[in-house]
């Protein structure tokens, strides 16, 4: 095992990477312009590093550095500190004990994730961290092959998104797609039925899809809220509703997407 650099001072600069983890939009104009994103907790940190993700250096609690001992970061330096130090530092008590700051790899294009796709998740405006890595994560349990973004979705590898979808957004591709909403005309152009999830009237159930329209679905979805803006929705090809009942009208968009990821991604057998 590799020993760990002891870690006293709150200002050391090796510690850049993991300061004001708190901090949203510092951490946004932060992390992407300099190529890097924070895992936390070992779970995490073993997924990325199983992904493919390069290690640029790791912060553990000296309490628990035998507790990453056997994960293979490279030469990334491996840095410990005391519980008090971290809290400091980071803006949060870091009770999994584990953070490790990662090297960004270059996103693929859309048209590169369509290709090696069947059926995608489109997400409008979701800037809301969490419910992105709840999508991931709801994605890679139900069968979903990719995910696009529009340009003013949440980053995917923001540390919240990435601890809530428990490391998912490594295992599932994604890209941005841009301009927008146009480019969703390249989603239909390259196979697919763009199916807008929405509680407008003229929806229709999504059990209700027909095996055409099944084939290489990707589903639309928008912002809490909001929903899906109107110029989205004149791109979609259809527009399907999870029916409802006791006169509720809608759920969070990653329980939404979850629903529909299934009812998309189940094998005949399970039909009603």
């Amino acid at each position: 095992m590799r020993d760990a650099d002891l870690i006293t001072d709150p200002r050391d600069p090796r510690l850049a990477d993991y300061r004001a983890l708190t901090d949203v939009e510092l951490r946004t104009r932060f992390e992407a312009p300099h190529g890097l994103f924070i895992a936390e907790g070992e779970l995490v940190l073993r997924r990325a590093l199983r992904a493919g993700y390069r290690a640029r250096s790791v912060l553990v609690d000296a309490k628990r550095v035998d507790q990453i001992g056997d994960a293979d970061v490279g030469d990334a330096p491996i840095y410990a500190a005391g519980q008090d130090l971290l809290e400091r530092v980071t803006g949060f008590h870091v009770h999994r004990g584990v953070l490790a700051s990662f090297h960004r790899r270059p996103l693929p294009s859309a048209a590169e994730v369509l290709a090696t796709a069947r059926r995608v998740a489109i997400l409008e405006d979701v800037n809301n961290h969490t419910n992105v890595g709840a999508v991931f994560r709801g994605a890679a349990a139900l069968g979903m092959d990719a995910v696009l973004l529009s340009p003013s979705c949440a980053d995917p590898l923001y540390r919240r998104s990435v601890r809530v979808s428990m490391g998912e957004v490594f295992a599932v591709p994604y890209a941005r797609l841009s301009p927008w909403p146009a480019a969703l005309r390249s989603v239909h152009e390259a196979g697919f039925s763009v199916l807008a999830l929405t509680p407008a009237p003229e929806a229709i159930p999504i059990q209700d899809l027909s095996a055409e329209q099944r084939l290489r679905p990707a589903l639309l979805l928008g912002a809490e809220g909001s929903g899906l803006s109107t110029s989205a929705l004149r791109h979609a090809d259809t527009r399907v509703v999870i029916p409802m009942r006791r006169e509720v009208d809608s759920l969070n968009v990653a329980a939404a997407a979850a629903v529909a990821f299934w009812e998309l991604c189940r094998s005949p057998s399970t039909s009603p």
